[in-house]
């Protein structure tokens, strides 16, 4: 399925590429998040006529995740958890609690773009999560975890 795009997307395309995709993927994720529409002769007329528009939306989306990525980056985050003796936690933290502590420290995180390649964090220490904040932007976050042990 032939679809155009009006924003980038990651090893896919640029705004106002045409692309051929899997018609599920079209029509599950892309044409209800609204970032394409089907290829036909009036939406490629309008994506043409729109394009200075979407260019614009896209550079301050940018613009955007890079003031995010320099707030993110100059805090320090500590979330306190229960452990047993060897700083092992009781539990883990996932990308829930991680968002959740950053969106307290001051910048907003929802939790889909919080990266945790090796699972949620299961043990006490300092960790550098990796923050998608943008197809273009990463950040990476301080985080420390404290184990609390129990008496």
């Amino acid at each position: 399925m032939e679809v155009i795009l009006f924003e980038k997307i990651d090893r896919l395309g640029g705004i106002g590429d045409l692309v051929n995709v899997k018609a599920g993927f079209a029509r599950n994720y892309l044409l209800p998040q609204g970032k394409a529409k089907v290829a036909t002769d009036a939406n490629k007329a309008e994506i043409e006529e729109r394009r200075a528009e979407f260019e614009k939306m896209a550079a301050d989306a940018l613009a955007t995740a890079e003031t995010r990525k320099e707030q993110i980056e100059a805090l320090a985050v500590s979330i306190t958890a229960k452990s047993g003796t060897e700083g092992k936690l009781f539990g883990s933290i996932g990308n829930v609690d991680i968002a959740a502590a950053i969106t307290e420290a001051g910048t907003e995180v929802i939790k889909r773009e919080v990266r945790l390649p090796e699972g949620p964090i299961r043990q006490a220490g300092e960790y550098e999560v990796v923050l998608h904040l943008h197809s273009e932007v990463d950040a990476v976050a301080k985080v420390t975890i404290i184990g609390e042990e129990d008496e």
